[in-house]
């Protein structure tokens, strides 16, 4: 890493703009004054590939792009063309959206007007505290714009931006189903992806960047401050902040795409090539290019993102999108990367928590349990063992008890003695959590792509009819079976993350890919919330909270105690009770300290993915439920339900 500042660095009487290419001939900073480029001047080569140039009198507010100059033949990965204005690898601000036009694809074609220009800005750090969030606890995964833009309290100027989430309506929600961190899907610039236009879609969900610092101003208007306000009052009220970034790809897609701002940089630089061939870019992330994040200059840029969100807004962590890519080079991925090792080495990102999607499409792209800790990693297996349990799946008891447990078989690689699982059912990507069981294939025509987007196989069922029903035998099941996941998820070991709205039994009638869905389809409906659902998502919640077996990680021994397997007669679980295919029934018996009641107990968690009535035995005398207050040592289980109880 060159470990000089970059961008738009304030120093003595004004600003030096610095920028990398080791390519380029010839870079020009634009200023503008509007739509009008005022000014265009040469930077200066400083060394290490460096272009740079302090320009004296320079006020924050003012406007920039730059241009670079040199060879423009693709075929050898060079796509420099001066009437590209290309925005700053280090924009902290922009004065507008990106919006997609053909134009910014075509060579020799200006593209100023087209193209948000970079805003000088120089922020003030915030005052840095320990994250408010701890592994164990309860993440809430938050789309801003549809979260917030049809909630009757929010004030309609600030539906669908960052400041709505510090609203009280908005908090007091939070609070009540005890979310200890929200995620912010993505929140920085992006554009849409090209296809989009023609049908009339736009990218709601920004899995699409171009400046990595940079907020898109559609979501976070009031830029940065806007940001770091809304994460103090979040933060006031004991909620952490965890912003779900991008590295992986930028929107400049694959050689067809637009050129915005690394690839008529350095497109050699920024992005893998094909060994032997740079004139087609490596597509590890299924979206046309692959960001270099091996090279010192991408892993300077991706460092100093985090810090920025750090020190000037007071992040509590990130979540990486694709997070392999983080550890790829040409050779594949290492869980010892230089990126990987520069990211939690960090002296201001050292504490923070980070959080791994520990996948890609490239060959060796699936590294669930492989990254270094303490990173928290997005854990499918168990999510779709939970899934598939609760479908009816044969022989499904064993991997839902390891699934319960915190997958320590996943985890337990490299000498870990702790969970890094993040658990969770259902998330941004396919099904919500109702159409999970309303649906048993997905149905994405909406998308404009004949519903070939978006994955096949989802472990899902529909209660019988698909899609919506008016039947209040199928309404009802599936309200059960939302209830009995929710307490699977909730009784897991590890950190557990519900995706906003699945609390309330939202849908996007089996869309799932709903990504270019920006309308009422993803929008959170608060009016049709099922309060039943959400004051069920609140209780498990409290009970999680309850007992501090939820907020340890380590994995259990078994033979101490801290654990049991029970079968319906009480007696511990033997090979001849996990192996029948059709087991409907598991009891899970831990030693706990109870917050409540003070002092040490038991809790139990009882399954019965039965269609029937279930009588089961409980050892050691008298137990509670902690639902309805009932007293029992042998309780009936309902037909496809979960029971919590301590023993009294």
């Amino acid at each position: 890493m060159t470990h000089r500042p970059l961008g738009a660095v304030p120093q003595d009487d004004g600003i030096r703009f610095s920028v990398f290419s080791a390519h380029a001939q010839k870079i020009d900073l634009c200023l503008f004054d509007g739509e009008r480029e005022t000014t265009r001047l040469p930077l200066s080569p400083d060394g290490e590939g460096l272009f740079s140039l302090h320009l004296a009198g320079i006020e924050p507010g003012t406007c920039y792009g730059f241009r670079a100059d040199g060879v423009y033949d693709p075929d050898r990965g060079l796509w420099f063309d001066p009437s590209k204005l290309l925005t700053d690898p280090y924009a902290t601000e922009l004065d507008r959206p990106y919006r997609h036009d053909p134009r910014l694809s075509q060579f020799g074609v200006d593209t100023a007007s087209l193209m948000p220009k970079t805003v000088v800005r120089p922020h003030a750090p915030v005052q840095r505290e320990k994250p408010r969030f701890q592994p164990g606890g309860l993440i809430y995964e938050v789309a801003v714009r549809p979260f917030t833009m049809l909630h009757p309290d929010v004030p309609e100027n600030q539906r669908g931006t960052v400041a709505a989430l510090a609203h009280p309506a908005v908090i007091a929600h939070l609070k009540r189903i005890g979310v200890d961190a929200v995620e912010l899907m993505p929140i920085t610039a992006w554009i849409d992806e090209r296809h989009l236009p023609a049908l009339g879609l736009t990218n709601g969900w920004g899995y699409n960047p171009v400046a990595f610092m940079a907020l898109d101003p559609r979501l976070v208007p009031g830029g940065i401050v806007e940001l770091a306000a809304t994460i103090k009052t979040l933060h006031d009220n004991g909620i952490g902040v965890i912003l779900d970034l991008v590295f992986n790809h930028t929107g400049e897609s694959d050689r067809f795409g637009a050129t915005l701002s690394l690839r008529g940089l350095d497109n050699l630089t920024y992005y893998h090539h094909m060994p032997g061939d740079p004139g087609v870019l490596v597509n590890d992330t299924g979206t046309g290019n692959t960001v270099a994040c091996d090279h010192p200059v991408v892993r300077q840029l991706i460092v100093d993102t985090l810090r920025h969100f750090v020190i000037h807004a007071g992040i509590d962590g990130f979540r990486f999108d694709l997070a392999t890519i983080l550890g790829r080079s040409m050779q594949g991925f290492s869980r010892d990367s230089e990126t990987l090792a520069a990211i939690l080495h960090d002296e201001v990102l050292a504490d923070r928590v980070m959080i791994a999607e520990p996948w890609d499409i490239g060959p060796g792209g699936y590294q669930l349990g492989q990254f270094p800790a303490p990173f928290l990693e997005w854990n499918d297996r168990a999510r779709d063992d939970i899934r598939c349990f609760w479908r009816g799946d044969p022989g499904k008891t064993g991997t839902l008890a390891s699934a319960l447990a915190g997958s320590s078989q996943l985890f337990s690689a490299h000498g870990q003695t702790a969970t890094r699982s993040v658990n969770f059912l259902a998330a941004h990507d396919g099904f919500t959590l109702m159409d999970l069981v309303s649906h048993a294939h997905k149905h994405n025509e909406a998308n404009g792509e004949d519903n070939r987007d978006g994955h096949n196989e989802n472990h899902s069922w529909n209660n019988g009819v698909e899609g919506e029903s008016n039947d209040r035998s199928v309404q009802d099941a599936r309200r059960g079976d939302i209830k009995a996941l929710l307490a699977t998820l909730f009784a897991t070991r590890g950190t557990i993350m519900l995706t906003a709205g699945d609390e309330g039994g939202r849908s996007q009638k089996g869309n799932n890919n709903a990504y270019a869905q920006d309308n009422a389809l993803t929008w959170l409906n608060w009016s049709l919330l099922d309060d039943t659902l959400v004051t069920h998502t609140a209780q498990l919640s409290a009970m999680r909270r309850r007992f501090s077996v939820f907020s340890e990680t380590g994995f259990f021994k078994g033979d101490t105690g801290d654990i049991a397997w029970l079968n319906a007669l009480g007696q511990p679980m033997t090979i001849a009770d996990w192996e029948p295919p059709d087991c409907a029934q598991l009891t899970m018996v831990l030693k706990t300290h109870d917050r409540q009641a003070g002092g040490e107990t038991y809790l139990a968690v009882l399954f019965n993915r039965g269609g029937a009535p279930l009588k089961v035995s409980l050892p050691d005398g008298e137990w509670q439920d902690l639902v309805t207050g009932d007293r029992f040592s042998q309780p009936e289980l309902p037909p496809r339900s979960v029971v919590w109880a301590s023993r009294c």
